[in-house]
């Protein structure tokens, strides 16, 4: 099995109750296809760095998965018709750092903030 880190960025306009739906639906994917999803990071609405489908930001979420080429080529797959979607990426690593959130607030850059 392999390590794979796959983000996804989601249209700016749908509901929190859609994006919650599309993030159930790739977990389904993924499992139903002997994934194993390792951890889920919801990134929140950014910036995009350009204009992506006439869309200024995105809702990121990122999946930490272990799995085959054929549990993301079915991920993939399905991604490429998903009207909810703007863009999808992939990533194989070799280990899988699950502790470090990267776009968490943390208490301290608060505190740097206040002073």
């Amino acid at each position: 099995m392999n390590f794979y880190e796959h983000t996804i960025i989601a249209r700016q306009d749908i509901s929190p109750t859609q994006l919650k739906q599309v993030e159930e639906k790739y977990k389904k994917i993924i499992e139903s296809n002997s994934g194993n999803l390792l951890k889920t990071e919801k990134w929140g609405l950014m910036n995009l760095s350009y204009l992506i489908k006439k869309n200024k930001k995105g809702n990121y979420i990122h999946f930490k998965i272990e799995g085959s080429g054929k549990t993301i080529s079915e991920l993939e797959k399905s991604e490429k018709i998903d009207k909810n979607l703007l863009r999808y990426l992939t990533i194989k690593v070799k280990k899988i750092d699950l502790d470090t959130n990267y776009f968490e607030k943390n208490s301290e850059d608060k505190e740097k903030k206040d002073k």
